[in-house]
């Protein structure tokens, strides 16, 4: 069984908690409760496999605290990561800003590939904010860009959040061949 782990990261009150609860189909919180330190959820995903071999894949999704006193302990979650999903609240205008720090500690500086990050702007209920007010700056305008609105249109998020499972899946399954053929030749 192919295994993966995911980190859900940036700042506090983006929605990074119902947000994976939602994903892993877990439980739902309806307060908020700040996540101190890290929350781990294990799940599968029936429509996520490991390339043409039908393999099943198990994902970690760790659900990172956004307040920057857990700074000292990022590079324990980091180890071994094979995603980022950046979480923001499009609503609050330092988000945009903050999302940048959080770009560089976790892609940039462990060398991950765009295609291993996924940036979610996260639209409360009630915000009544509009899906293109979101101005990015490079590199983060590279990334793919998705609006979460669970109360409109839930679906949409869950079968992209799929895809995103897909391509984290097909590079640890690329990279095990690889790491594989190395130790035969």
């Amino acid at each position: 069984m192919l295994k993966a782990k995911i980190l859900f990261v940036g700042p506090c009150e983006s929605g990074k908690t119902i947000l994976a609860n939602f994903l892993t189909e877990s439980s739902s919180i309806t307060e908020y409760n700040p996540t101190q330190g890290v929350r781990i959820l294990e799940f599968e995903n029936p429509h996520v496999t490991s390339n043409n071999k039908g393999t099943r894949c198990e994902f970690e999704l760790w659900d990172c605290g956004g307040d920057p006193k857990f700074e000292s302990c990022w590079p324990a979650l980091l180890k071994g990561s094979h995603g980022v999903v950046i979480i923001f609240n499009a609503d609050i205008p330092s988000h945009l800003k903050e999302i940048e720090m959080w770009y560089s500690c976790f892609v940039q500086q462990q060398f991950l590939q765009d295609t291993q990050c996924l940036l979610i702007a996260h639209h409360k209920p009630g915000s009544g904010s509009d899906k293109g007010n979101v101005s990015l700056s490079p590199p983060l305008n590279k990334l793919k860009l998705l609006h979460s609105h669970l109360e409109d249109a839930p679906e949409e998020i869950r079968m992209e959040f799929i895809k995103y499972l897909k391509n984290i899946v097909n590079s640890v399954s690329e990279s095990r061949d690889r790491e594989e053929m190395s130790i035969i030749t």
